[in-house]
């Protein structure tokens, strides 16, 4: 054992974590291990108080904090589980806590905040603009800022799941899967694994857009992303930390990359299994695990995935209830263009047989032909749905699949309705922070510069909001189309060659 495993053993079995927390069930569960062919047990997490681990770390540091010195207060910066975390962990201390959370943060996570006596604080739009915020107000205060992921006690507080883990399930065991945001959670209970039980394979897993270490670990060194995908924000972090990436690189035995299709059906999953609502980051691990099996052919082996949180605001059931299916390689998103002459409508009806259609949007293009928008429920997964894609192909149908097309499903799907004919339009999708009157700033900063062909705006109940654009370009103003967009600070991806929007909309 290294010198650095010595130091972090003996941190994780002194942590001090059940003041407020308690030690949550291994849950077997029996319908995942059916449909996977391995042994599948959840470490339920979103059964603690606060329905996050983060309650673990935030005490251990807070109370190790009072041991060396005197605290009057503490001061934290997040968005949501931590925030929580570090006031329950304030509260049972007899401390002030003072939480940083940006504008965007659902009225959920902040009630909750200052329900357990935290003074809550409002500012910026996201955690990289509130943390510089409270770092100041920490040394106005006096008060020790408490990180969220990257301090030793925090990372040891942690690592008292993996103590659990072991304890709970001491027969054989093959892999158990980590959500990884900033990697605290993954650094603690790798470490003490790779101690206890150097056999079982630890494996991360985080979102695809927000994949910090698993690219660090490629360059084997600590890499900054331009910027995260929001729909599993409790790991949307841009950065891992110091020392939880000097623990994964040694501990870690590799990150897997899941789709937001993905960790909606793997939501879904763990409903089926406990009727529990996992928020995105915490089904995190079911999903890695689910790919995990699927790419490998794995069977017959016991799995553990652990269930970080359940803080997930309601008004998001609707978009992840769209995205499980897909996900789930239950359903296909299909454009098929079909000839504009009666009966060819119910022609290509009969083509796709008795499948139960999800969705159907049909709409006149032009003389000579139609663009059906179809959803079809398929049985058989991705082989299924080449299958039918070859067969109506075959039949004399061009098809163009969606299944894993952004804007289709986001945007298009909704809004199907015909063509512009317009040559000069183009089309981009904005992402910016939902706070009150964002919608409203976002379209006083379009103002009147150029024509809008094209509006879409749909509340996903997320912290960030998404709005497809369409606007007429003159010749010659392509540059300052460019420029402007550059200065409005919003994440943009330039939608005008999407083939989904060449065939409905264009």
């Amino acid at each position: 054992m290294s010198q650095l495993q010595d130091q972090y053993i003996k941190r994780i079995l002194s942590a001090r974590v059940y003041d407020v927390s308690v030690e949550t069930r291994l849950h077997e569960a029996a319908q995942l291990s059916k449909r996977l062919g391995n042994a599948v047990w959840l470490k339920r997490e979103d059964e603690q108080q606060i329905f996050s681990f983060k309650c673990r770390g935030a005490f251990n540091r807070i109370h190790k904090l009072m041991q060396e010195r005197s605290v009057a207060g503490v001061i934290a910066a997040s968005a949501g589980n931590h925030a929580q975390g570090v006031a329950l962990a304030a509260q049972k201390l007899g401390l002030h806590a003072v939480i940083v959370m940006p504008q965007t943060t659902p009225g959920i996570k902040v009630e909750a905040v200052r329900a357990l006596g935290a003074e809550a604080l409002l500012h910026g739009d996201d955690f990289d603009t509130a943390l510089p915020h409270a770092l100041k107000l920490s040394e106005q205060r006096g008060y020790p800022f408490i990180h969220p992921f990257d301090d030793p006690d925090t990372i040891a507080g942690q690592g008292t799941v993996g103590v659990e883990l072991c304890r709970q399930h001491p027969g054989p065991l093959d892999a158990v899967f980590v959500p990884v945001g900033g990697g605290g959670l993954a650094a603690g209970i790798s470490v003490y694994l790779k101690y206890l039980r150097p056999d079982v394979r630890i494996v991360g897993v985080e979102p695809v857009d927000a994949a910090s270490m698993h690219d660090s670990l490629l360059a084997d060194e600590r890499i900054v992303l331009d910027q995260v995908g929001q729909f599993a924000d409790g790991v949307a972090v841009r950065q891992v930390g110091k020392y939880s990436f000097e623990l994964c690189r040694e501990y870690l035995d590799e990150v897997v990359l899941v789709t937001v299709d993905e960790i909606s059906a793997a939501i879904k999953d763990i409903f089926n299994d406990t009727r529990t609502l996992t928020e995105p980051a915490g089904a995190l691990a079911v999903a890695g695990m689910k790919r995990y099996v699927r790419e490998r052919g794995v069977s017959g082996q016991t799995l553990i995935a652990v269930n970080s949180g359940a803080n997930i605001n309601f008004d998001r059931l609707r978009h992840v209830a769209e995205r499980v299916e897909i996900g789930e390689s239950r359903e296909a998103l299909l454009g098929v263009t079909i000839p504009e002459q009666p009966g060819s409508f119910l022609a290509f009806c009969r083509s796709l047989g008795k499948r139960r259609i999800t969705e159907f949007n049909y709409r006149y293009a032009d003389t000579d032909m139609a663009h059906v928008f179809a959803g079809v429920e398929l049985s058989g997964g991705a082989d299924e749905r080449d299958a039918l894609m070859s067969h109506l192909r075959d039949n004399g149908y061009e098809v163009l699949d969606m299944t894993h097309n952004d804007t289709a499903k986001l945007h298009l799907r909704h809004m199907i309705g015909g063509h512009a004919g317009m040559s000069s339009e183009r089309l981009y999708r904005f992402v910016f922070p939902e706070r009150p009157g964002a919608l409203l700033d976002f379209l006083q900063a379009m103002g009147q510069r150029w024509n809008i062909t094209l509006f879409h705006y749909r509340n996903h109940g997320a912290a960030y909001g998404r709005v497809l654009v369409g606007m007429s370009l003159p010749e010659g103003e392509e540059d300052k189309l460019s420029n402007f967009i550059a200065t409005l600070g919003y994440k943009v991806e330039d939608e005008s060659a999407n083939e989904a929007y060449s065939l409905f909309l264009r």
